[in-house]
């Protein structure tokens, strides 16, 4: 339809249904409809962010080697341009201990700082952080908090005031099960004039969280199409959601616990781990684990050799069946002793 003649429908028709899904967007994410931005991933949403702040050769940035590399870059490309400084935070994980994670990042707090950058959930390995117990501390000293939420929306059951932070970005197409090429910006409202747009617009400090959405001719059947996830998500609804995933990554872990060598890379506990599950094998390199997995048994994974992780990455969705899991598990236990 939009092919057939584009500039009525894409312009006059279907960009009529933006601000009703951005109202039901918001709606899920407890937020005002004018604190949200819908643009194409959270890679888009977070670089507006980081490429947007307003800052000066000298300022400190708070990071996490564990942060998603695309992010990482970002904020490397400004420290390279733009002279800000750095400061890299070491994790262990997984870990259970909110005191210390808190702390690792507290502890690189400094009169320079003006950022903190928080993934939610960590990629590699489905470690939950205690964002809001960290954006506490950095708010007691004027620092401000951006928070990668790609891994947690419409996963975990949360609003994103919960997680106190001044920014926020997510991809849809993950755990929303979207399109490819959907994602979410919220800024708090008062500080929306302070972030310039990633793409021009006419009035890049104003107050309009629409400035953000000047993103030029795109797909508007892949937006409009977010409804229908977002429908499906309602339907199941968030809690259910994150405790059917909850569930099924316990209950693949629970089974191969006893597994000689095995090493977990996710806790087991709700607080700290949920849907993504992470496993290596003494003596194995990721990435024989992971090729064997699929070439012998056609279970797909995800090697991750990140840091201290050398582990495989498993992430059901909640149409995984449990007997699915059952040959996950028969293959890791086979797997270890061949």
């Amino acid at each position: 339809m939009c092919s057939e003649a584009p500039s009525y429908y894409m312009w006059r028709i279907l960009e009529q249904d933006r601000e009703p899904l951005r109202d039901n967007l918001a709606t899920l994410a407890g937020v005002s409809p004018d604190e949200i931005a819908i643009n194409r991933n959270a890679t888009e949403s977070l670089n507006t962010i980081i490429l947007g702040l307003n800052l000066k050769p000298g300022d400190e940035v708070v990071v996490s080697r564990y942060d998603y590399p695309n992010m990482m870059n970002a904020w490397k490309q400004r420290e390279k341009r733009d002279g800000i400084k750095l400061v890299w935070v070491d994790l262990d994980l997984p870990s259970e201990n909110e005191a210390q994670m808190v702390d690792a990042f507290t502890a690189a707090f400094t009169d320079k700082t003006r950022v903190v950058h928080l993934t939610h959930i960590v990629n590699w390995c489905g470690q939950i952080l205690p964002v809001a117990k960290i954006a506490d501390q950095a708010h007691a000293k004027g620092i401000e908090v951006l928070v990668d939420g790609a891994h947690s929306f419409a996963l975990l059951d949360y609003k994103i005031p919960d997680l106190r932070c001044d920014y926020w970005g997510t991809s849809l197409h993950k755990w929303l099960c979207a399109p490819y090429g959907s994602g979410l910006l919220w800024i708090k409202k008062e500080k929306i004039p302070g972030i310039w747009p990633l793409l021009s617009n006419d009035n890049p400090e104003g107050e309009n969280i629409r400035k953000f959405e000047s993103l030029g001719t795109r797909s508007f059947p892949t937006e409009m199409a977010i409804g229908y996830s977002l429908d499906l998500h309602n339907f199941i609804g968030s809690a259910r959601k994150q405790a059917r995933l909850q569930f099924l990554k316990n209950y693949w872990m629970d089974r191969v616990r006893d597994v000689p060598g095995i090493k977990f890379y996710t806790s087991m506990k709700q607080e700290w781990g949920c849907a993504i599950g992470n496993f290596g094998i003494e003596g194995k390199k990721a990435a024989e684990i992971s090729e064997k997995l699929f070439s012998t048994y056609k279970i797909h994974t995800v090697a991750i050799d990140w840091q201290k992780i050398n582990g495989v990455r498993v992430t059901p969705n909640v149409y995984t069946m449990t007997e699915d899991l059952d040959k996950l598990v028969k293959a890791i236990r086979q797997i270890a002793v061949g």
